[in-house]
């Protein structure tokens, strides 16, 4: 489980280390381009959803609490990216199957 910080702990969401590697990739990519947009979330408790709008002048941090880097899934990077580009902004959508997965072989 890893934390997305937005300018102070007290903006911060609890996110699975995986999703928020690939949140990550995201939201560098929009900021890079100078891109603001707004992230809606559901709160782990299950106490509702928050949502931030995201933008370059707001500090923000990425804490990872496992030690491994998760191998990404490109797939999975572009359709949060087009949720980005949105009407809605971003919002976590379920990890598709990962086209460049290697298989299994048969034997």
């Amino acid at each position: 489980m890893g934390r997305f910080i937005y300018d102070t702990n007290a903006n911060s969401v609890d996110i699975d280390d995986r999703t928020l590697a690939h949140l990550r990739i995201v939201m560098m990519n929009k900021l890079r381009r100078s891109e603001p947009f707004m992230f809606d979330v559901e709160i782990g408790d299950g106490s509702g959803r928050r949502s931030f709008w995201i933008h370059p002048s707001v500090p923000i941090q990425f804490h990872f609490f496992g030690s491994r880097h998760p191998r990404i899934n490109r797939r999975w990077v572009e359709e949060l990216m087009l949720s980005a580009s949105g009407p809605n902004g971003l919002a976590i959508l379920p990890e598709p199957e990962d086209d460049d997965a290697p298989r299994p072989t048969e034997g």
